[in-house]
C-alpha cells in the first residue's frame, strides 16, 4: 500500500486484514487521496561505531592541549591514564558527561526524528556502559551493544573559546568489536548502515560490516570522521569508499585530507567514487553531489558554544531525509538545521527544547 509523503498521521501500521484493506482502498478511490511512492513500512538505519561515554571540559586555552601534544581539533587515541592525567589536571573544572561516539551521534539524531534506528557496540558492563545503553533506549534506539572485557570506552573533550573540539579517547571495550561479533540478526530489516570513519584501525571489521550489508541490500553511509583518520590510513579508506560505499560525509580538511583539493574539487573526486558525495563547510555550509548534479546549502544561523557532533548530526539529519524519499536540499537543509542547533549546547545531544524546534521547523519545510 502506497500514501502520500506528506500525511499527517505519526505511524501508519502495517495492514494485514484483508477486510481493512479495501476499507482503506475505498477511502483512496472515493475520497480522492492522492498516492505516490513511498512504503508504508518505514526504512530504518542501522549505525556501527565506538560506543564511547564523552567527558567534556571547557578550557579557557590551549595549554593543556600543547601539554598533553593533542592534536588541536583532531583526535588523538591515548592510554586510560592519560585520560587520568588529563582530569586531574582540570580538576577545577567542572566536567559534563554524555553518550558519544561518532556513528551513536548520527543514530540518536535520525532516532530523535522519531524513526527506528539501532547501534552495533562494544561496552563493559559497569557505571558508564549503563548510561549508554539507557541512554540509547530512552532515544529510542534499538542497542546491539556487546559486552567486552575492558572498561567502557570514554572521549575526553576539550572545547576551547573558539567553539572547537580535541579529543583524547580511551577506546576500552570499544577496540574488542570484531568481525565475529557482526550477524545476520542485526542487519536484518535496516535499509542504511552509517559506520564511522574512527573505525578505520580495524580493517576486518569495516569490511565484514559492509559484506553483511550489501548482503541485506543495505546502502552504506560513512562519515570520513577526523583529517587525522583520513591522513593514517587513505588508501584503505579510497579502496572501501570505491567498492562498497554509496554516501560519504566528509568535512573541509577530511576532504582535503582524503583528495589533496579544495572542497568543490574534493567534492567532485568523492562524487566519482560513490553515489552521494556530502562535503561541509563549516559557517559556509555544505555541498551536495550525485548523478553529476551539485546542490549547495546554505548556511543557517547559529550562536555556536561548542562543536561537538555537529558533523554526526547533519549526517543524522541528512539519513533522516533520505530515507523519508526528499530530495538533496531537503536533506542537507535538516543536516544543516541540527549541526546548527547542536553547537548552540555543550556535547552532541540535543535538549527537549531544541528537538521541539527542529519538528516545528522540518513540518512547516515539509508543506
Amino acid at each position: 500500500m502506497l500514501f502520500k509523503k506528506w500525511c499527517k498521521c505519526t505511524a501508519i501500521p502495517q495492514i494485514n486484514n484483508t477486510f481493512a484493506k479495501n476499507i482503506l482502498e475505498n477511502l483512496i478511490c472515493h475520497q480522492q487521496i492522492a498516492v505516490i511512492q513511498i512504503n508504508i513500512n518505514m526504512k530504518k538505519v542501522l549505525g556501527l561505531g565506538n560506543a564511547l561515554l564523552d567527558i567534556i571540559y571547557r578550557i579557557e586555552n590551549d595549554d593543556i592541549i600543547n601539554k598533553y601534544k593533542l592534536p588541536r581539533g583532531g583526535m588523538q587515541l591515548v592510554q586510560k591514564d592519560m585520560i587520568g592525567k588529563i582530569a586531574a589536571d582540570l580538576k577545577s573544572s567542572t566536567a559534563e558527561e554524555a553518550a558519544g561516539g561518532s556513528a551513536s551521534n548520527t543514530i540518536h539524531g535520525i532516532a530523535g526524528m522519531g524513526t527506528e534506528a539501532s547501534l552495533i557496540g562494544k561496552i563493559q558492563n559497569d557505571a558508564y556502559g549503563k548510561i549508554l545503553e539507557s541512554s540509547m533506549i530512552k532515544a529510542g534506539i534499538k542497542p546491539y551493544l556487546l559486552k567486552g572485557k575492558n572498561e567502557t570506552g570514554t572521549a575526553l573533550t576539550l572545547v576551547t573559546p573558539d567553539s572547537e573540539r580535541t579529543f583524547a579517547v580511551n577506546l576500552g571495550a570499544a577496540l574488542e568489536l570484531v568481525p565475529e561479533d557482526l550477524n545476520d540478526a542485526q542487519f536484518e530489516g535496516h535499509d542504511i548502515l552509517h559506520i564511522e570513519g574512527y573505525l578505520v584501525q580495524n580493517h576486518a571489521l569495516m569490511i565484514a560490516a559492509m559484506e553483511l550489508a550489501k548482503k541485506h541490500q543495505m546502502k552504506i553511509s560513512l562519515d570520513l570522521a577526523s583529517y587525522d583518520v583520513v591522513e593514517n590510513d587513505k588508501e584503505f579508506l579510497h579502496e572501501i569508499t570505491e567498492k562498497y560505499v554509496d554516501i560519504v560525509f566528509a568535512n573541509e580538511e577530511e576532504s582535503k585530507a582524503f583528495t589533496g583539493k579544495e572542497p568543490r574539487e574534493a567534492l567532485d573526486v568523492l562524487a566519482g567514487l560513490c553515489e552521494i558525495a556530502v562535503v561541509k563547510i563549516g559557517k559556509d555550509g555544505s555541498y551536495i553531489k550525485t548523478k553529476g548534479k551539485v546542490t549547495t546549502i546554505a548556511p543557517l544561523q547559529a550562536n555556536p558554544i561548542d562543536t561537538t557532533g555537529a558533523g554526526d548530526l547533519y549526517a543524522g539529519g541528512f539519513l533522516y531525509a533520505l530515507i523519508q524519499g526528499y530530495d538533496m536540499e531537503k536533506c542537507g537543509w535538516l543536516g544543516s538545521l541540527m549541526a546548527a542547533k547542536v553547537i548552540e549546547t555543550i556535547g552532541a545531544k540535543l535538549t527537549e527544547s531544541q528537538w521541539a524546534e527542529i519538528k516545528q521547523a522540518w513540518n512547516s519545510a515539509e508543506n
